[in-house]
């Protein structure tokens, strides 16, 4: 497979024409090569427009997946990056979105709770020299690097935790899909004198990360 010629198919048809018009955004996509984020049995399927699983479910675990580019670069454009940022990405994965967030922002940190998955963007990422990989529980986020001027939820979540909106800094956004299937909505949070204020935007029908679930109630 060629690769240029397909991450250039990618950017054309994929994330060109779902309005990402992001002249930082769709460089990035264009030179980071996605087919070294995905398991090497899927890497002539890297380039599709769909999600990519980069871990099976396990021991009560839920597989992960590497989310589609079109969704992928709506959100990134969304947070509206500069080079001034600090960023957290929440479930790193393989570490494609931290590679990509490593060219739009001045520093990231790559938050992933599965220690195999973590090694593995370790790995990957070796050549980005503005990004460092830790591990910990994904909804409690990395508090020894905040405040954070973005923070970015690499997948679906049913609400975000009180945790993450304390690592943002004055005026810092969160950036997420809320909701589960095709009723979630991508949102940004923005933290403004102590304050959270969110504002909705687009559908995004992405896969969910672990440890984002509402806490169940019983009802008598």
């Amino acid at each position: 497979m060629d690769c240029e010629a397909a991450r250039i198919k990618m950017v054309d048809n994929q994330i060109r024409t779902t309005d990402v018009t992001s002249h930082s955004v769709l460089t990035a996509f264009l030179t980071v090569q996605r087919e070294l984020f995905v398991p090497e049995k899927s890497r002539a399927l890297a380039y599709v427009d769909n999600d990519i699983e980069i871990a099976p479910a396990s021991d009560g675990k839920p597989a992960r997946f590497l989310m589609e580019p079109s969704p992928l670069a709506k959100l990134l454009q969304l947070a509206a990056i500069t080079n001034d940022d600090s960023v957290l990405d929440v479930g790193c994965g393989t570490g494609y979105a931290s590679a990509l967030l490593s060219m739009l922002a001045g520093s990231v940190v790559a938050l992933e709770c599965d220690e195999a998955l973590a090694a593995e963007a370790r790995k990957n990422l070796s050549g980005y020299a503005n990004v460092s990989v830790v591990t910990g529980p994904l909804e409690l986020g990395h508090a020894a690097g905040a405040p954070y001027d973005l923070i970015f939820v690499n997948g679906s979540v049913e609400e975000v935790p009180a945790a993450l909106f304390e690592q943002l800094a004055e005026g810092g956004r969160l950036v997420t899909v809320q909701g589960y299937g095709n009723a979630a909505r991508a949102a940004i949070f923005v933290k403004e004198r102590g304050a959270v204020s969110e504002n909705v935007f687009f559908n995004a029908s992405i896969k969910p990360l672990p440890g984002f679930a509402k806490a169940r109630q019983f009802v008598f």
